[in-house]
Order: structure tokens, then sequence, then C-alpha cells
């Protein structure tokens, strides 16, 4: 998994490409927690990441969580298996996804 990073004010655009899974959800748990102190906005981009693992649906969770309190969390470009996946365990539901 690779993960680019764009900063603009409070705006944090995380763009996640390959798998998000039980190795590599920390990497993205670390980076969130390390980049996203003094942002309001965080933008997860998923165009190219094509597989998500209950390990990374936890990082999601605990991202949401965070980002309450502070500011808003939206996932954008989402494939179809990725949603798929957000379906089926009702994330649809608790997440922003444009």
């Amino acid at each position: 998994m690779t993960i680019n990073t764009e900063k603009n004010n409070e705006t944090l655009t995380l763009k996640i490409e390959g798998r998000l899974d039980t190795t590599t959800a920390p990497v993205l748990e670390q980076t969130i927690q390390e980049e996203a102190d003094a942002v309001k906005d965080l933008i997860l981009d998923m165009e190219k990441l094509n597989y998500i693992s209950s390990a990374g649906l936890r990082v999601l969770l605990a991202t949401q969580k965070k980002m309450n309190k502070i500011g808003t969390l939206r996932l954008i470009n989402v494939c179809d298996a990725v949603m798929e996946v957000f379906e089926m365990t009702g994330f649809a539901d608790i997440l922003v996804i444009e």
C-alpha cells in the first residue's frame, strides 16, 4: 500500500493505493495520527484502493470517532469492491462516502 498526502490549510487528503489489510492498516493509522492533528477536514481518496479487511475497517472507525470531535472525515472515489464491503458491514451508514 502507498499513501500520498496533500495538505491544504485545514484539509488533509490521503490518497490510498493497494490493499488495506492487517499488514498495512497500522501504516495508515500512524499516518493519520501524525498528519491529522491540525486538520478539520480529512479526505481519504480510495480511487486506487482495491481491497479492505477488517483491520482496515477498524482504522476507519477509529478515525471517524476522532474526526467527529474535531471536524469531518470523507471518503471519496470508493471502488465497487470496497463499497460492497462497506455496505455488507454497515459502514456505508456511518461513514460519509462521496
